[in-house]
């Protein structure tokens, strides 16, 4: 169950650390030092600044977002991600997919260049039955027929599909994701051949079942994976960097950040209520 909540993915765990801006609900120095003791001595987290001012902690890291934000929480206190970045000081590019589909299926996962040569990409998806699922970029960002208008897996070199990282597959291939018994899959791995600049505005699609990396002998092995079915799809749009999000609240209806952290973050239940919730 470990390996599961640590996201196995076929590409491995991502070792590049990462900048994450959290708005995290506090009202004094005893907030502060409790943030500062869930993050103390944790594997992965490098470096951690709190501002009790701007009720903002940044946290250098190589954990996923979802793991961060679960330490923040466990103070009692609510957190909200509001940005990504490099560890360096240049911030290359970021951009989210706000994932539905059928039935409870929902999620969102990011994107974030961390150097001209790795893409990290860190996400939760919920509803999912246990086991291994197929994760692709596809070619377009059109939702107008669910998953099925999304065109076929981005590969604009033209290849076979197969195994992420190998010279002989699609740009959009990214492996299979793990879910766990509870149907949520959590997952941060590289992705050495993704540029965020070339991927926004297309598309990402969760499958049915497990990709076979291009090694099955099914016919679609070298075109698809044979994965199945998309589950759950949504268009890749531009995200917030590192510093890049000030927003404490939403402008066309009052809503706090705080309000909004209780809202399904995709699917028809986030339509209810407020409609003008947005996140990264």
């Amino acid at each position: 169950m470990e390996d599961c909540r640590r996201g196995m993915n076929t590409q491995g765990s991502s070792g590049d650390t990462c900048k994450l801006e959290f708005a995290v609900q506090m009202t004094c120095e005893k907030c502060v030092q409790a943030v500062k003791s869930s993050l103390q001595g944790v594997a992965g987290v490098q470096n951690v600044d709190v501002s009790l001012e701007s009720e903002a902690v940044v946290i250098e890291t190589s954990l996923s977002a979802s793991e961060v934000q679960k330490l923040l929480e466990s103070t009692g206190r609510r957190a909200v991600l509001k940005g990504m970045g490099s560890a360096g000081s240049q911030n290359l590019g970021a951009a989210v997919a706000m994932m539905a589909g059928e039935g409870l299926v929902q999620g969102v996962v990011r994107f974030l260049q961390v150097s001209e040569s790795t893409c990290i990409i860190d996400g939760t998806v919920d509803g999912l039955s246990p086991g291994l699922h197929g994760i692709h970029i596809h070619e377009y960002g059109d939702l107008s027929m669910g998953c099925e208008s999304c065109g076929g897996h981005y590969n604009p070199e033209g290849n076979t599909h197969g195994r992420p990282g190998e010279v002989d597959s699609h740009v959009g291939d990214l492996g299979n994701i793990l879910a766990c018994d509870d149907g949520r899959a959590t997952f941060r791995f590289d992705a050495k051949r993704v540029k965020v600049w070339n991927i926004i505005g297309r598309s990402l699609v969760v499958d049915e079942g497990e990709d076979d990396l291009g090694h099955g002998t099914h016919p679609l092995s070298k075109v698809t994976g044979n994965s199945g079915k998309g589950l759950a799809c949504g268009i890749i749009a531009r995200s917030a960097g590192l510093f890049e999000n000030a927003k404490q609240i939403c402008s066309c209806d009052g809503i706090t950040i705080w309000e909004e952290r209780d809202c399904p973050i995709a699917g028809p239940e986030r339509k209810k209520g407020h409609t003008s919730y947005s996140h990264l």
